[in-house]
């Protein structure tokens, strides 16, 4: 059997920027077991899979180790694998998902506009290994919702951050968002989810459903420019809607295409 296969650079202007993701367009779904196989063949923080049900899709993503329940990235690799390769014609691409209906609008300037529920963050007292696994970087502020968000004061001190690996993969969460006031953007952060296999993702759409309410009420604004400082690096353009979704605008850009033999 014969699969098509793209890989695309999220939330980057240029290739090797960005947060890669494989995408996989299927005709019919292929066994769990098989889609978890290519997911840890491709070794991407995420592979998504995705097949045409009437005028929308159904997507899914996998890490190299289990299935999510929400990635932003790899939404913007498939809508952007639709629109540039697949000739879909509406400006719009509506998919279903484990996290209910998502939208990608195609903007101009190559930008696309991904419509997510936004998180809550109630406040949380963390576990002393978190504190202990962030270099001992003790934090302004902890809220906890799919991931924990760990606030700090200075752009610097994200970027400086040597995690604990090992003792981040027992937080009993999807992950980590470390996050704090930037420098020349609204916001900046890193995301470390060592438990579902990925111990630095580059560029993290889905923690930006829970940044973009987060810094909107702190900075007292909806519309905001944030950058994830990881050594690949990207910037999500984000705004807080009024009916408890976010919008996260992003480019990106096509690496590989070719055929996946099984």
């Amino acid at each position: 059997m014969e699969l098509k296969f793209y890989q695309v650079d999220a939330f980057a202007q240029h290739v090797f920027k960005g947060n890669p993701a494989a995408v996989c367009p299927l005709d019919e779904w292929l066994s769990d077991d098989l889609m978890q196989n290519i997911a840890m063949e491709n070794n991407l923080s995420e592979t998504a899979f995705f097949v045409k049900q009437d005028d929308h899709y159904r997507l899914r993503w996998l890490t190299p180790t289990t299935e999510v329940d929400l990635c932003g990235h790899a939404t913007l690799a498939s809508a952007h694998v639709l629109f540039q390769h697949l000739e879909y014609e509406h400006s719009t691409i509506s998919f279903s998902t484990s996290s209910g209906k998502l939208t990608v609008s195609r903007k101009k300037g190559d930008w696309y506009a991904m419509n997510f529920p936004a998180k809550p963050y109630p406040r949380e007292a963390p576990p002393l290994d978190l504190y202990h696994a962030l270099s001992g970087e003790i934090a302004d502020e902890v809220y906890k919702a799919d991931d924990f968000l760990w606030v700090l004061d200075d752009e610097e001190k994200v970027r400086n951050i040597e995690p604990d690996f090992s003792l981040l993969a027992n937080v009993d969460m999807r992950g980590v968002i470390v996050t704090a006031p930037g420098h020349d953007v609204d916001f900046v952060s890193r995301f470390f989810a060592p438990a579902v296999g990925v111990n630095e993702d580059p560029v993290t759409g889905s923690a930006h459903t829970m940044l973009t309410p987060y810094w909107a009420n702190r900075l007292g604004k909806r519309t905001l420019v944030a950058r994830q400082i990881s050594a690949r690096g990207g910037t999500i353009n984000c705004r807080l809607l009024d009916n408890d979704r976010v919008e996260l605008e992003g480019q990106a850009c096509t690496v590989m295409q070719g055929k996946i033999l099984v």
